[in-house]
């Protein structure tokens, strides 16, 4: 039977045809011995019968032959036996080293199962006795050998694998991974026939197929969403343009208001694609984490200047409050610079006059407290949690003076183009997808995302992601500019 050794490798017995058929050495050596003795003896008989020797001198001579040969035959036995025995006893220690091609499957990167099972009616025979690196990570499993069903529960896999298994048929299946970062495979089941014990066995293979499923969805996500969104804006302009060209022709105060209208209607088309083509750009690269190092506190103060202007100009502070020796994380500057300016203008909208904007930066948080609650009366909903929290976090948190958002339209705030009711008019006009874009930017960075609100309390957004390693937490300083 095949097993799964401590070494990660296969014990694979020698095939029938190469088993050695006794523990002895070779006999070829002797002939070359038995020759030369054979050939003097010939000499001596030759001599012998023409009388140039006679019985006695014959028969010393023979004897001495023959001596000889013994001799030589005793001595090369000895030597070849030595030598034939120096090289069992390196063949025995060299036995339990596994063959290379464990190591071979290990290093490739598609994840490999070696399954094995007895009856198709005892589940619990299916069991996987060697499996590659990358099916560990994939299936998060910390063992080379176990029970089929505790590593895969998707169905179609596991019929899969039992047409390759008892019926001897190639057989694939598609297998989604799940959860935030999912991921979308192809299982592959091949037969491989039967083990020294009669166990059948399998191979199972998985193909990464989460890029093209990515590129599809989105295609098939912006089509939708470009259509429907595009309509209305779409339907204004084509109207006021027909009242241009009618009644309203000769009207200047009407012309310059129409026009007005539809600069606005084009303003929020133009808004809208670049907003439907950042999400798509993220959505394509989500389940590839960045990796480079990205100071925090200074995005965040890149976005406190541009939007300074705005904010005087609203009668809103900004009130940053930032590390002394800044925030290094993991992740890509352009889009967590998006996360800043998204929440900072989420904020922004929703503050009146007099009111102030907190934006707070701190480091070296772990998972549970990245999301601690701030407000101690408002409700808090985890909009997104990654799949393996691990930490150290920097939270960036943005507190707003608002309105509030009542509880029951939390769970909805990260869905396309969605509004809480009473507030999609006026200047608090937008596309209703900066929040989607927050959530996917931070799923990508492997972070998450929290919000605590009560209606007439403020709302507070909390995005955190990984911190850069070798990087020593620092308290919140003092504030470090208003503006």
């Amino acid at each position: 039977m095949l097993e799964n050794p401590p070494n990660g490798g296969f014990d694979v017995p020698f095939p029938s045809s190469l088993t050695p058929i006794a523990m002895r050495a070779p006999q070829g050596w002797r002939w070359p011995a038995l020759a030369a003795g054979a050939a003097g003896l010939a000499v001596v008989v030759l001599l012998a019968v023409s009388r140039r020797l006679d019985l006695v001198e014959a028969l010393s001579a023979g004897a001495f032959v023959a001596g000889v040969t013994g001799l030589a035959l005793l001595a090369a036995d000895r030597s070849a036996q030595a030598r034939f025995d120096n090289l069992m006893r390196s063949s025995v220690e060299r036995a339990p080293e596994a063959p290379p091609y464990p190591a071979l499957i290990n290093a490739l990167p598609d994840p490999i199962l070696v399954v094995s099972a007895a009856e198709r009616d005892d589940l619990t025979s299916r069991r996987y006795i060697f499996a590659n690196s990358a099916a560990r990570d994939l299936l998060r499993i910390d063992r080379g050998e176990g029970l089929l069903v505790s590593a895969i529960r998707d169905p179609q896999v596991l019929e899969a694998v039992d047409e390759a298994l008892f019926a001897g048929l190639d057989a694939e299946a598609v297998y989604e991974t799940g959860g935030v970062q999912d991921r979308f495979l192809r299982a592959y089941a091949r037969p491989l026939g039967l083990a020294l014990d009669g166990r059948r066995l399998a191979i199972l293979m998985f193909r990464d197929e989460t890029e093209f499923h990515r590129v599809e969805r989105t295609r098939v996500d912006f089509l939708a969403n470009a259509s429907h969104e595009l309509r209305t804006p779409l339907a204004s302009l084509s109207g006021f343009i027909e009242t241009l060209r009618g009644h309203a022709k000769e009207d200047p105060g009407a012309r310059e208001r129409f026009l007005g209208i539809m600069q606005a209607q084009a303003e929020r088309m133009r808004r809208l694609i670049d907003d439907l083509l950042s999400l798509s750009r993220i959505e394509l690269n989500e389940h590839i984490a960045p990796a480079d190092r990205v100071d925090l506190a200074a995005a965040v103060m890149d976005v406190v200047d541009a939007l300074s202007p705005i904010a005087r100009e609203r009668g809103v502070t900004l009130e940053p409050r930032l590390p002394a020796m800044g925030a290094p994380v993991t992740g890509d500057r352009d889009q967590l610079v998006q996360v800043v300016q998204n929440l900072v203008d989420n904020a922004l909208k929703y503050s009146g006059e007099g009111a102030t904007v907190r934006i707070v930066v701190e480091p070296g948080l772990s998972p549970d407290s990245a999301t601690a609650g701030q407000r101690p009366d408002a409700a808090r909903l985890a909009l997104l949690t990654p799949d393996h929290p691990q930490g150290p976090y920097t939270a960036l948190r943005v507190s707003d003076q608002g309105p509030g958002i009542a509880r029951a339209n939390l769970p909805r705030l990260t869905e396309r183009f969605y509004r809480v009711e009473g507030q999609k008019s006026g200047e608090r006009s937008g596309t209703g997808l900066g929040l989607a874009i927050v959530k996917h930017i931070a799923n990508r960075h492997r972070g998450g995302l929290a919000v605590e609100s009560g209606e007439g309390q403020g709302t507070t957004f909390t995005a955190y992601f990984p911190q850069a390693p070798a990087v020593v937490a620092q308290a919140p300083a003092a504030v470090a500019k208003v503006s």
